[in-house]
């Protein structure tokens, strides 16, 4: 059963939709938060993205900006929607282990959760809301707010993710690829006919060529998803803006751009080589395709005379790399696959060399747990390993540029033996274990990168960060390449390593909320935009978990400007000598996560830089 309104607005004082925001936020403002997936912060100039230059330069520039580890686009938007880690939200990755057959994800243990339905499932199986914390969305919506979010399937409906009735006026307008499928979130009557008006169709478009990945022989796209964004911007910015002005309260507006990501991960420039890799001009066409999205959506505002009361906060969810495929070690590289160049990495890499070097047969969850044959690899990259796939001793859900392991039955003897041979791969970088399972040398514990908290899904046993290293360039988060567990190829584009190239996105606001022209130097993340943004709306949370963002109240007129640190925390060293070392910064009890691996093997981690200490001293 779904949560109720009543439900979703306890610890608030309940009011009529028409009295909340005017007794609780009698200046209340407006908010338009604007994600470019994928976007790197130093990609961003007046050349390449003046629309996000602009607010940057002329707004707030938040200059030490941090994504979510693993840094995938649903942990980063659970982080953004709630304002809590991930040890809270428990989406760990975009491919996670639920412990249960998600029939929407194809029957399979480990469902990708990019998809409406897959979602509606896991909320179904855990208290109605696997995240177990109330969204901004949720809440500006109890409170009396116009709520809608728009753009990319997945982290877009996360924002206000279980409430999907067909009632005009009481739940968030969705519009995503799925919108019109049988799959997607319905459009209330309101929001059929104010499309039909505005002569916009009530299905999304396709991505069309830009959903093209390529194989290994033939390149992917070369073309930004521009027709797909058009439809999203013209629908925010022709539709729902004017709804919401003519509905005179104030109002929420997510836009979860997928460019550049999703050009990025596809493009065509640079199969199979490194260079140019995501830095083509597929990639930055991707950029300003974003760009002018926001662009739309800033004259919509300026054309309804919404600006002077309008926020508008840029948080990319993720940076992003090139992707390599390349290992001196790997038992799966040196086998031959009919997909994949000789010598390169074929997907599913981890789930195989762990197969051979633990001795457990090795079941495909996304093939009906058919086994896993020499000369092949599962399909979609995950694995379950064990004498009986229905009740596996491992799992491994694939991802990209790191993965997660869950041991079932939390044997710590497996745990130990997963580690060595872990230790042995050269595409590892830094490896971080639940402490449930002992303190193992080489790793850190899960709670030291605030993944073990009040998370109602299955917690991973074991993170895997996975090599990353730069080309030559001006810029070295603009030129990162990482290993990475995934069907695209080397050259494409990749994230969710440790690595400062993945960890650093772009943020910037603007608005009656924000100073203007002022540089941040403190450190900011995902969390604290969910923090900020229920903060400049008046909107308090009931919290389950405690692992919070704060609220950038430096970035605000007369805000106070808190005090920032520097640290390193490293792991007592394995028998072969690896360190797993953790850069990170603080403001007050807040932790900020630069960079994490073994030292050389990932961008932005340097040995003995700051304070170091063992963890747990």
């Amino acid at each position: 059963m779904r949560r109720s309104l009543a439900w979703l607005t306890a610890g608030l004082t309940v009011l009529s939709p028409g009295m909340a925001f005017a007794q609780n936020n009698a200046t209340a403002h407006n908010l338009v938060l604007f994600i470019p997936d994928g976007l790197r912060a130093l990609k961003v100039t007046p050349n390449t993205a003046p629309a996000m230059a602009a607010v940057r330069d002329k707004g707030v520039n938040f200059k030490n900006p941090h994504s979510m580890f693993p840094t995938f686009t649903m942990a980063n938007s659970s982080a953004m929607s709630t304002g809590h880690y991930l040890g809270d939200t428990g989406t760990f990755s975009n491919t996670i282990f639920t412990a249960f057959t998600s029939a929407p994800a194809g029957d399979t243990v480990v469902p990708f959760i990019e998809n409406d339905a897959v979602l509606g499932d896991i909320d179904e199986h855990f208290k109605s809301d696997y995240l177990d914390e109330e969204t901004i969305l949720m809440l500006a919506r109890a409170q009396g707010f116009s709520t809608a979010a728009i753009g990319k399937v997945g982290p877009t409906l996360l924002f206000d993710h279980t409430d999907r009735a067909d009632k005009p006026g009481l739940h968030s307008i969705v519009v995503d690829d799925s919108t019109g499928a049988k799959t997607g979130v319905p459009l209330s009557d309101e929001m059929k006919d104010a499309l039909t008006k505005a002569g916009l169709p009530l299905t999304t478009p396709s991505r069309g060529d830009n959903g093209k990945a390529g194989d290994a022989k033939t390149p992917g796209t070369t073309a930004a998803n521009t027709t797909q964004q058009a439809y999203f911007a013209d629908v925010a910015s022709k539709v729902v803006l004017p709804m919401f002005k003519a509905r005179t309260k104030p109002f929420v507006l997510v836009f979860w751009s997928r460019d550049p990501d999703g050009s990025q991960h596809n493009q065509g420039d640079s199969l199979n080589t490194l260079t140019p890799g995501i830095n083509g001009p597929t990639s930055m066409a991707s950029i300003k395709n974003a760009d002018d999205n926001l662009a739309q959506l800033r004259k919509a505002l300026d054309d309804l005379g919404l600006s002077a009361t309008t926020d508008v906060m840029i948080a990319a969810d993720h940076g992003f790399s090139t992707i390599s495929k390349e290992s001196k070690t790997s038992p799966a590289a040196k086998m031959s696959f009919d997909d994949t160049p000789k010598d390169f990495l074929p997907m599913g890499f981890l789930a195989i060399d762990l197969s051979k070097a633990l001795g457990l047969p090795l079941y495909d969850p996304n093939d009906k747990n058919a086994k896993v044959g020499d000369n092949a690899h599962p399909k979609a990259g995950n694995g379950v390993l064990g004498q009986d796939p229905t009740k596996p001793d491992l799992v491994v859900a694939s991802n990209g540029g790191s993965d997660l392991i869950y041991l079932p039955n939390k044997d710590k003897k497996l745990a130990e033996r997963t580690v060595k041979a872990l230790l042995e791969q050269d595409y590892v970088s830094g490896l971080f274990v639940d402490e449930a399972l002992g303190k193992i040398p080489g790793t850190l514990p899960l709670s030291q990168i605030n993944l073990k908290g009040s998370a109602i899904t299955p917690v991973p046993a074991i993170v895997v960060n996975f090599r990353s290293y730069i080309t030559s360039c001006d810029q070295p988060t603009n030129c990162s390449v990482e290993v990475s567990d995934t069907v695209l190829r080397q050259g494409q584009g990749m994230h969710g390593s440790f690595g400062r190239a993945d960890t650093m996105n772009f943020m910037a606001a603007i608005g009656p909320d924000f100073k203007a022209a002022y540089i941040d130097p403190l450190p900011v993340s995902n969390a604290d935009v969910g923090m900020t943004a229920a903060k400049i709306m008046g909107l308090k949370q009931k919290a389950n978990g405690h692992l919070v963002g704060r609220a950038m109240t430096e970035a605000m007129p007369n805000g106070a400007t808190p005090k920032a640190s520097s640290d390193t925390i490293k792991s007592e060293p394995a028998a072969n000598g690896l360190r797993t070392v953790l850069n990170l910064q603080r403001v007050g009890a807040q932790r900020y996560f630069d960079a994490a691996g073994f030292p050389g093997r990932t961008v932005g981690l340097e040995p003995d830089i700051g304070k170091q200490k063992t963890a747990g001293n």
